[in-house]
């Protein structure tokens, strides 16, 4: 269910459809030869995105560390804009440094273009990132998108215009007429609309005039197209005349552009019923995507009753006023970001704001609180859902802190902990300091929360930071009698002491508790009491202690149904046995940990079990994928930007000596760099022994897709262009059914289920 990162061949389905502008694109392909930032400038709904994605899609090749899409439509904190380029670029904040300090290092090697798009709310935090980036990664190229340009060191801008019209008061020949750039968007967006919409000599006057009185504006132009379900380009022109009439006092007199899409935007809303129109304004709530029962819950009040809001929320979609995605094959939904703001305007004529952020609010801590004592029973799950909904759950916690909400505030950062700890630790400390300073929470909920920064700061092996939030933890779960909480804060104090070296304190703080957890009834404060013996005891080499902590973990975990928990006790016991030397032993409980990690998308156990697993390839004589699996795991690091873990840095050093020892020097390091080329998802295959998933959707892990033949690249490239199989068909002089089988083997070809995937592919490899 999470959005994937945005690298070329992942791209929305939007971005990939019909674009044009050739001039544009060509100007742009100048640009970047002599600066390396360019920013696309223009106002809202004239298709700076599709025009910045064709760009990457076909200047993606010259880039070998890959073409990545930065989406800060829905980013409303400008101190998550270096998150959300982090998480654009698949990394994980797990050392306890800035963000931005985080992608310098990061970026400094690499040879890469970012496409940052919708900048123009962020400019004061966006531009400064990024000329930091391009200082620290001379291999780096950025194309932006913005109503307003950067202003930022070394910036070309290039204007966007709306799409070519074509020239009034004169006959064109239909088959020139077909090639005009906005009329080819119109008529390909009207029959994918209606399925039977043609451009004809009947029709052609009236389109083109319609084109021209939308000023060619990509988005008025598909709000235009999409009424051809109903009505005829004749009538929509018709229509629309009399609105832009009432502006320019009846005549015809040109608006400006804004106006322009504001009246056509004006129409698509009118045209809709009352509880559409009620649903469209309440919408704009959501801070990113949200789901049919997100508004359910948020939008079915009054007027819009929550039996109506599927036929509502399709009859938006298919009007263009709502975009759908696919989340994991679950259904969800955006606004285009006009659209956000217009929806907000009209939520204020209502007056409904702040009912409608009572009712967002109360869901999503409702949702959250409600879910926290059941997450780790289900927590593969609960993951997936909170990576859709995530943008949602900040726009909560921003709303706590700006009310000073410490009490709700602090509960709910708690309760998402385990996204913390598997996706952003750095972004979870950061809220929890912000929270902790803005107000009493009580002392359960500081004391909670205290205990959860310092679980971060101890993933990110920072004992500095993790120390005082710990002892200040201990010290209210003391004095307020709450015991489970004084339990698991005692022993990360003492995995934060053996990080320190404090051995002393560690062993103290260990016998606190134990003394305490076995006093209580409480499967978490008896795994973490579990963890911090097992972890101490890799630190200081103290096997026997490692094996009876983990093995009772593991049976715990199992019990309990705690994924996690599992995960970092087979992770702990497959260690112990591996540098035991037990290589049989060893790796079952490694590889089913693998699995897990992967599950949940936990970065730190995955670097750390690719290591291993490399260490017991070597071990059993396996160079060639040891080697490998050493090169993935220390991209898989890098990645997270962690360290290799002290007490496998021996085993490590071992197991690089006998696999270059077996291969020879030149064929240890061939086989080490090809495993940092790997995808994680090939690594963690290749770990595991199984089939390579990019392998089985017809690519390579290094090379990407296999080609297609010429005649299924031609159906692909006017698939993307969004062309049904009856006009590609036409277009190409075969018949539909023709079609129909090509576009049935490319999917078959590329691993992929929908138009839009093929979509997206064709865009990465330039096909």
């Amino acid at each position: 269910m999470a959005r994937p990162p945005r690298r070329l061949g992942n791209l929305p389905a939007e971005a990939t459809s019909f674009v044009g502008r050739r001039r544009e694109l060509a100007a742009v392909r100048r640009k970047l030869t002599e600066a390396r930032l360019v920013s696309l400038v223009g106002p809202g709904g004239v298709g700076k995105t599709r025009l910045a994605l064709r760009l990457a899609g076909d200047l993606g090749r010259g880039f070998p560390d890959g073409a990545w899409l930065v989406e800060l439509a829905e980013v409303r904190d400008p101190t998550l804009v270096a998150d959300a380029v982090m998480a654009a670029l698949d990394l994980r904040d797990q050392a306890a440094t800035e963000p931005a300090a985080r992608l310098r290092s990061y970026l400094r090697d690499k040879r890469a273009l970012l496409v940052v798009d919708n900048c123009e709310h962020l400019l004061a935090v966006t531009a400064p990132l990024v000329a930091d980036l391009m200082r620290a990664a001379p291999g780096v190229r950025v194309i932006a998108t913005s109503r307003e340009p950067l202003s930022a060191p070394g910036e070309h801008v290039v204007p966007v215009p709306p799409l070519d019209l074509p020239a009034p008061h004169a006959r064109v020949p239909l088959a020139k007429l077909r090639q005009n750039e906005a009329v080819r968007l119109f008529t390909e967006r009207a029959a994918a609309g209606s399925g039977t919409f043609e451009l004809t000599a009947a029709n052609q006057a009236a389109v083109a005039d319609l084109c021209r009185r939308l000023d060619g504006l990509p988005l008025a132009i598909e709000l235009a197209a999409v009424r051809t379900r109903v009505l005829t380009a004749e009538q929509i022109l018709d229509r629309l005349s009399d609105r832009f009439g009432l502006l320019t006092g009846g005549g015809r007199a040109a608006l400006p552009r804004h106006q322009t899409l504001r009246t056509t935007v004006d129409w698509s809303h009118d045209l809709l019923a009352a509880d559409e129109q009620a649903l469209l304004r309440r919408l704009c709530a959501f801070a990113g995507r949200f789901t049919l029962e997100d508004v359910e819950a948020v939008c079915a009040f009054g007027d819009v009753p929550a039996g109506r809001t599927l036929d509502l929320v399709a009859s938006l979609v298919d009007r263009s006023l709502v975009l759908k995605e696919d989340a994991g094959g679950l259904a969800c939904y955006r606004l285009h970001e006009t659209m956000r703001e217009y929806a907000a305007l009209k939520l204020r004529e209502a007056g409904e704001e702040e009912a409608l952020d009572r009712r967002f609010t109360g869901y999503y801590l409702a949702r959250c609180l409600g879910s926290g004592p059941r997450v780790r029973q289900r927590l593969a799950e609960w993951l997936d859902w909170m990576d859709l909904e995530i943008d949602n759950v900040r726009a909560v916690l921003r709303g706590c802190v700006t009310r000073r909400d410490a009490s709700r505030g602090t509960a709910l950062a708690y309760t998402v902990g385990y996204y913390w700890i598997t996706r952003a630790p750095n972004e979870g400390v950061r809220w929890l300091g912000e929270l902790l300073a803005c107000g009493d929470s009580g002392p359960e909920g500081r004391a909670y929360a205290l205990f959860m920064r310092g679980f971060l700061a101890v993933l990110q092996s920072d004992p500095a930071g993790a120390g005082p939030a710990l002892a200040e933890a201990v010290t209210i779960a003391r004095e307020a009698g709450l015991p489970a909480v004084l339990s698991q804060s005692l022993s990360l104090g003492s995995m934060a002491a053996s990080m320190a070296g404090d051995h002393p304190s560690a062993a103290r703080l260990g016998e606190e508790a134990r003394a305490v957890t076995e006093g209580i009834d409480d499967d978490q404060a008896r795994l973490m009491y579990l963890q911090s013996r097992a972890l101490n005891g890799l630190f200081q080499g103290d096997l026997d202690a490692v094996v009876a902590a983990a093995s009772e973990g593991v049976r715990l975990g199992r019990e309990s149904g705690d994924l996690y928990s599992l995960d970092m006790m087979l992770l702990n016991l497959g260690s112990a046995r591996l540098i035991a030397g037990a290589l049989d032993e060893a790796e079952p409980l490694l590889t089913e940990a693998l699995r897990i990690a992967y599950r949940i998308d936990d970065r730190v156990g995955q670097y750390v079990l690719l290591d291993a697993l490399g260490c017991h390839a070597a071990g059993s004589g396996r160079a060639q994928p040891a080697a490998r699996l050493l090169g993935a795991a220390e991209t898989v690091r890098a990645g997270a930007g962690a360290g290799v873990l002290p007490y496998l840095a021996p085993l490590l050093a071992r197991a690089e000596e006998t696999a270059r020892a077996a291969l020879g020097a030149a064929g240890f390091e061939d086989q080490f760099a090809a495993g940092r080329r790997l995808s994680r998802d090939a690594a963690i295959a290749l770990a595991l022994g199984e089939p390579d998933p990019a392998a089985a959707a017809g690519e390579s892990a290094e090379t990407g897709p296999a080609p297609l033949g010429r005649r299924e690249a031609e159906v692909a490239r006017l698939v993307a262009e969004g062309l049904s199989n009856k006009q590609i068909g036409a277009r190409l002089f075969i018949s539909e059914h023709t079609v129909d089988s090509h576009v049935r083997a490319i999917m078959n070809k590329l691993g992929v289920n929908s138009r839009a995937q093929i979509a997206a592919w064709t865009a990465a490899t330039g096909q």
